[in-house]
């Protein structure tokens, strides 16, 4: 066990769904606001929509860990059941005795239940998980119990969280009575290149980790690029490096391990476009030419404007495009010497030569670092080489914690690019919670 090698008190990438390990990513609270304002109010139905191993389940404990005392809660996993077994496990989970035989009767339980409860202060919240997998009639079960009202607020609040298929099913008409009903929707989505590293410090310091710089900065990268920004797939991958880093007696988890990890994971790194997105472009080719230009255009956007090549090929071939019709129009040939100067400097931004003639071509892992950060304007003094993202602050941030988290040292270097990359920080030192800045992926020694 790597515990020991690490000096680790507790496994920092386990599987289970602990609110102490739950990042805190922007996503991830406004999620929890959301629910939490939904609740506070009395909206009545609110759901909670994620890709699986989002870390949904981690954030509804949450949640209830918030809410405890002041709410009495029920909790349901078993999805798989037909109606009536859905409102025994109710009543059980609350508390309630049922012989489950007769639904009238366990409606009527349950409906003094609530008034007693709301009699004496105390809300009802039901959390239905992975309720993507209850059938439309268990769904329309669910909606009735929001029935249980007083005239002036609801008796029981119902949480739905599950993927994607359950907003999918939700939009059908046969259950638009329930979707009508859901007061509040809020979603998880993949945490960015620099959301990982914050993730993954954040997991090692719970677990008792005092060092720095446990995972190299490729390494960082390359999990954030396997892991698609998954948390789950990000603590499988950190889990398996840090076992293979054990077995080899590895100090620091570098980009061959975390290589060797994934590989082991099966964790390809070109993930094949879901069905429906397929179908849904078939769908627009078939209404006519402008859709099929807007999908063509939706094509190339998502599939190859995000590759570096493409981007610097397709600025080469506008601007001499640009330099070619200007120069016929004008008789000059001023532009075209631009647009040949243009595609030296944009191919150099790819692709560097060695002084022996050799060509050396940017590595996987650190075209994923750099692709952390965001769109720079041409005037800003933080267009420097140095990789960089925008992170959002966090109650006790401190600069300290983050250089140290993100890049393993601290010192006025550090704070000198900082500064660089954030011209209208007027003191780095004194940050507040929900503050944007952007820190380096990497710094100059």
């Amino acid at each position: 066990m790597f515990l020991n090698f690490y000096k680790l008190r507790e496994q920092p990438f386990g599987v289970t769904p602990d609110p102490r390990y739950l990042y805190f990513s922007p996503g991830h609270r406004e999620a929890l606001a959301s629910l939490f304002y939904g609740i506070e109010t009395g909206r009545g139905f609110l759901s909670l929509i994620a890709q699986p191993g989002m870390g949904k389940t981690t954030l509804l404990f949450q949640l209830l860990q918030r809410w405890k005392g002041y709410v009495h809660s029920a909790f349901l996993f078993q999805t798989q059941c037909d109606s009536r077994e859905l409102i025994r496990y109710l009543l059980d989970d609350l508390g309630l005795k049922s012989d489950g035989e007769d639904i009238v009767r366990m409606h009527s339980e349950l409906n003094e239940f609530l008034y007693r409860e709301t009699k004496a202060g105390r809300r009802v919240v039901v959390f239905i998980d992975e309720a993507q997998n209850l059938s439309d009639t268990v769904l329309e079960t669910v909606r009735l119990l929001s029935d249980f009202e007083a005239p002036d607020k609801k008796l029981l609040q119902i949480i739905l969280a599950g993927q994607p298929e359950l907003e999918e099913r939700l939009s059908r008409p046969r259950l638009a009575q329930l979707r009508q009903r859901i007061a509040i929707q809020s979603r998880l989505e993949a945490l960015s290149a620099g959301e990982v590293i914050r993730y993954v410090g954040h997991r090692l310091e719970v677990a008792g980790y005092e060092g720095t710089g446990l995972f190299t900065p490729g390494a960082l990268a390359l999990i954030a690029e396997r892991s698609r920004g998954i948390p789950r797939l990000i603590n499988n991958i950190c889990f398996n490096a840090l076992s293979q880093g054990c077995a080899r007696q590895e100090k620091q988890i570098d980009s061959d391990l975390v290589k060797e990890a994934a590989r082991d994971l099966s964790m390809d790194i070109h993930v094949p476009q879901p069905r429906m997105a397929q179908r849904q472009s078939f769908t627009h080719a078939a209404q006519g030419p402008r859709s099929l230009a807007e999908s063509a255009y939706h094509w190339i956007k998502d599939s190859l404007m995000r590759r570096r090549l493409f981007q610097t090929s397709a600025i080469v071939l506008m601007l001499c495009g640009m330099a070619i019709y200007v120069g016929a129009r004008s008789g000059s040939g001023t532009l075209r010497q631009q647009g040949a100067r243009h595609l030296n400097s944009e191919s150099a931004a790819t692709v560097t030569t060695a002084g022996s003639g050799q060509t050396r071509v940017q590595s996987d892992a650190a075209r994923v670092e750099n692709s952390a950060a965001q769109p720079i304007s041409q005037n800003s003094p933080a267009r420097n080489p140095v990789g960089s993202f925008v992170y959002v602050v966090q109650p006790q941030d401190t600069l300290r914690d983050l250089c140290l988290s993100t890049l393993g040292r601290y010192d006025s270097t550090v704070v000198s690019e900082i500064r660089g990359l954030n011209p209208g920080l007027k003191n780095p030192e004194h940050l507040h919670a929900g503050q944007e800045i952007r820190l380096p992926t990497s710094s100059t020694k």
